[in-house]
């Protein structure tokens, strides 16, 4: 699949003074790490400018180089507050359900985090976030910028949700790191080497309780701040592959079929098939991923047999469902169940 030019793409300046404020407590200045990063102050400058995301990277990791530290990722993601997200920020301290939240967050994403990908559905008894990267992250930089990400999440629905509590796990697709039992305690039960970068909230009921801080006069003014931001960006609120994802969808039915993803979407299967492959997508690549998501949720719940759940995501032979299964994930699906037991 190929990625978007990463010198293309800008970010919020918020997001990296975070990470020089953090360097200044731990002794290092702004203009050791700039120096090390080779970035001009004159970048940050503007508390509400825009940096190119390369940029970003390199100043994250000249300061990984300086601090020593490769946890800080988790440190930042620990106490950052929801109002770092700016204009969305402030939308989701207004929102009156966390299902309401996190479809807000959905819809506005990319404002805050382009080159990242963020869908969210009901799996089950499960709310799933999912993310995904656009970008050719890897290594210690790549985990960097999930543990930031999933923990930062996290923490801002638990602060959102209040007294009603949201409990729940995050997923990671990589290795337990050696720094993950400096914060363990400050977060909640994570899993590592799933094949998902996810958080997990249960039961549908906690997402549709009223939350405290609720707003909607604020909610309405914070969303057109969105929409002027996206507006002066020149983006869409929803580009075409990220609405494809959230509406495919398993039903008794199975899944939507390209004419019937096209209706919803109000396009000619022609014209969703062409976005899809301007995007480095098409409908066969974002069915594997709905199925791969699918029976990953369906392998936690016991009482169902293997062969039903590759009945249920479309699969006549068993064989091809354990084939495509050890694929995305290098598992069996029953040995990929036993490690759901095991780590449960």
């Amino acid at each position: 699949m190929p990625y978007p030019e990463i010198h293309d793409l800008h970010m919020p300046v918020t997001y990296p003074q975070i990470y020089l404020d953090l360097a200044q407590e731990r002794g290092i200045t702004a203009e050791q790490v700039l120096h090390k990063a080779g970035l001009e102050p004159a970048l940050f400058a503007d508390p509400q400018g825009r940096i190119p995301l390369a940029h970003h990277f390199r100043l994250v990791t000249a300061i990984v180089e300086l601090t020593q530290d490769p946890g800080i990722g988790f440190e930042l993601g620990c106490r950052s507050p929801v109002t770092v997200h700016g204009s969305l920020g402030y939308a989701l301290l207004c929102c009156a359900t966390l299902e309401e939240a996190t479809k807000l967050l959905q819809r506005f994403w990319e404002l805050r985090a382009k080159g990242l990908g963020f869908s969210y559905q009901l799996q089950g008894e499960w709310n799933v976030i999912s993310f995904y990267s656009k970008l050719p992250l890897s290594g210690q930089l790549r985990r960097l910028v999930f543990d930031f990400i999933l923990t930062s999440v996290y923490r801002g629905i638990q602060f959102l949700a209040g007294p009603l509590e949201a409990p729940g796990e995050i997923w990671f697709d990589y290795p337990e790191p050696d720094y993950y039992s400096r914060f363990k305690h400050r977060l909640p039960p994570i899993r590592y080497n799933m094949a998902e970068l996810q958080i997990r909230i249960p039961g549908p009921d906690l997402m549709h309780q009223r939350l405290p801080l609720a707003n909607p006069e604020g909610l309405s003014l914070a969303i057109a701040q969105c929409e002027r931001e996206y507006a002066l960006l020149g983006e869409g609120c929803e580009d075409v592959l990220t609405r494809a994802k959230t509406l495919l969808n398993l039903s008794g039915d199975g899944y939507p079929s390209l004419d019937d993803l096209a209706s919803q979407l109000n396009l000619s299967p022609r014209s969703l098939r062409r976005q899809l492959q301007a995007q480095g997508s098409s409908y066969r690549r974002l069915l594997e991923e709905a199925r791969r998501r699918d029976a990953i949720n369906l392998l936690t719940k016991p009482e169902l047999e293997i062969q039903k759940i590759a009945e249920l995501l479309g699969y006549t032979d068993p064989a091809n469902f354990t084939r495509a299964f050890r694929q995305w994930t290098g598992k069996s699906p029953s040995q990929y169940r036993k490690l759901l037991t095991s780590t449960s």
